[in-house]
């Protein structure tokens, strides 16, 4: 018959067990200590690299991504401080200035957009309204991309989401699309002429003719999109994909 264990031996274990416990946790806080001390060492050359390029980082977009990537790499938000070392970059001056001129140039745009305007369109046109002032801060669409992230305070009135093959869209009215309104802008995005057809819809989405009229009644509902009902089947016109496509061939 098999003995159990004695009191002094449970408690031995117990002790054991205490000892590997705090041995355990003993190492985990000095490793998470020495890792502390590492952060703070790549942020110190990170401040010490930005300080030696900051012209080249205001002026060079690419050089400008590949700092953003740094300091996304080791947890740095220099755009979210507005004190000590990484103010003086100007960086949050930047973005935030470059923000409102997204605004001002989106809502005088919508009464000929919808509140829809292609990346590519957004990024010609706050380069004209910038002007030789701030020619020599070139702009990249990453630039916005990151600029509209500040806008989420003003609520959902901004969007930058991706229509398909490295296209996006600016959304500067209240209100999220849905996946299937999304689905439709893309169609058009990628039909070349800025428009869709139900037959378009369900030949291209593989969607039934009520889900592609609901999509598109939606869209329609929300301004966002013209009906032209002229000639054959009735099309959905976007006019920000037309407008943009326009200007570029004038």
């Amino acid at each position: 018959m098999r003995r159990r264990a004695g009191v002094g031996a449970i408690q031995k274990q117990k002790l054991e067990a205490e000892k590997y416990r705090d041995k355990g946790s003993e190492l985990q806080d000095s490793q998470f200590e020495q890792m502390v001390k590492q952060m703070d060492v790549l942020k110190e050359n990170l401040e010490e690299f930005a300080a030696k390029h900051k012209t080249e980082i205001r002026k060079n977009p690419q050089f400008r991504r590949q700092f953003q990537e740094m300091c996304a790499a080791i947890g740095v938000d220099p755009l979210a401080s507005g004190k000590g070392f990484w103010s003086v970059l100007g960086m949050g001056d930047f973005y935030y200035e470059l923000a409102i001129q997204v605004v001002e140039v989106c809502l005088a745009a919508n009464h000929s957009t919808g509140g829809l305007m292609e990346l590519n369109e957004l990024r010609s046109r706050l380069v004209t309204a910038r002007g030789r002032k701030q020619i020599h801060q070139e702009i990249v669409n990453e630039d916005i991309i990151m600029a509209a992230r500040k806008l989420k305070i003003f609520g959902n009135g901004f969007f930058v989401f991706p229509v398909g093959d490295g296209q996006y869209m600016v959304q500067s009215v209240p209100g999220e699309l849905s996946l299937d309104e999304t689905s439709v802008l893309s169609a058009a995005v990628n039909n070349s002429q800025g428009y869709v057809t139900i037959s378009m819809l369900t030949d291209n989405l593989k969607w039934t003719e009520f889900r592609a009229k609901q999509a598109v009644e939606k869209i329609i509902s929300d301004g966002l999109a013209w009906v032209d009902s002229q000639g054959g089947e009735v099309s959905y016109w976007f006019p920000s994909l037309f407008a943009g496509r326009q200007g570029s061939n004038t």
